[in-house]
């Protein structure tokens, strides 16, 4: 886990946005690598990385827009993992 201060709210927005570009990541991923919240991360990248570095905004949208049409891929997949391991435990 990588601490940012909550001072330096700028700076926060581009390193979150270096971040979820590099790995792909979800909102939640970041938010749990940096150690703050999910409303956090959501608001940095959609209201201060626009004004603060609107050449990185793009490519960090594209990905939040990815994440989010495979949502309920992922959603699916954990339901799925959870009940196979209650399977896995009944035997």
């Amino acid at each position: 886990m990588k601490f940012v201060s909550k001072a330096d709210t700028e700076n926060r927005a581009v390193i979150l946005g270096e971040y979820i570009i590099e790995h792909n990541a979800t909102v939640r991923a970041a938010a749990k690598h940096f150690g703050i919240s999910k409303s956090t991360v959501h608001k940095d990248i959609t209201e201060k990385l626009p004004i603060t570095s609107p050449q990185l905004y793009p490519a960090v949208k594209k990905v939040m827009e990815k994440n989010k049409q495979e949502r309920h891929i992922r959603g699916g997949m954990a339901t799925k993992h959870k009940y196979e391991e209650i399977a896995q435990h009944k035997k």
